[in-house]
């Protein structure tokens, strides 16, 4: 037996937060391929030296998002089928794939709130050994692979240095610095430090922003799967 009046209304309400959850976590997916493949990050990811590899804790953010968009997908898809199914045990099983999900995202935010400068502090310590190796006096391979690694940093971020630079790094500067024009020369270069803190900031504000889009879209799915599943049950004649 089909609901009616009211309850019908929430059954394509609930369809339509579903169809818009599954978009949800289409854009997630997307966002977060992207941020696995942007040029900025990867490029600065990548460098390594002296056995250190760049701190992977952004990437491994990214694959929970990557992951998070895909289940998102499928509950999403489960629900528009149970709505117009009007099945309770399809909607029972959403409600409690929702609510794991919900909980999932709460405590992934507590957790990159508490760890929001994590990341970018991981750079920067990676940043400095490498500007502490490139200013050594003696001549060694982990000095070029410094070098290396600080000149990637450089044009990728277009910065020089970290605010308080050595003498010996002003002498090379000119080396490991971005090539830029007369007018530009003679500003003092972006610190490297403030770059890489905007850089993931700015990223995980992204992530901040969709995270939250997604939760109050999660909180009135529960609320209108709850009211579906009595009105199908206050529907169905017994016998």
């Amino acid at each position: 037996m089909t609901v009616v009046g009211c309850t019908k209304c929430i059954k394509f309400m609930l369809f339509f937060f579903n169809f818009v959850f599954w978009l949800a976590g289409g854009v997630i997916l997307g966002v977060a391929l992207w941020l696995r493949h942007d040029n900025q990050t990867s490029s600065l990811l990548m460098q390594q030296f002296e056995d250190q590899q760049a701190p992977s804790t952004f990437y491994i953010s990214v694959y929970i998002l990557i992951a998070v968009g895909a289940v998102m997908m499928f509950v999403g898809f489960l629900g528009c089928y149970g709505a117009i199914q009007e099945s309770q045990c399809l909607l029972g099983t959403f409600f409690f794939m929702l609510v794991c999900l919900f909980a999932c995202e709460v405590a992934a935010g507590i957790w990159g709130f508490s760890n929001r400068d994590t990341i970018s502090k991981e750079m920067i310590n990676f940043y400095d050994a490498a500007y502490i190796k490139s200013v050594d006096v003696v001549d060694s391979p982990s000095k070029t692979a410094a070098i290396k690694v600080l000149e990637v940093f450089h044009e990728t971020l277009d910065c020089c240095g970290k605010g308080d630079d050595s003498p010996l790094f002003g002498q090379v500067t000119g080396a490991l610095c971005p090539k830029k024009s007369l007018e530009d020369a003679l500003l003092k270069p972006s610190n490297c430090h403030l770059k890489l803190k905007d850089l993931f900031s700015e990223k995980l504000y992204l992530i901040g922003l969709v995270a939250l889009a997604v939760a109050v879209i999660m909180i009135f799915e529960m609320i209108f799967t709850m009211v579906l599943c009595c009105g199908i049950r206050n529907a169905t004649p017994v016998y």
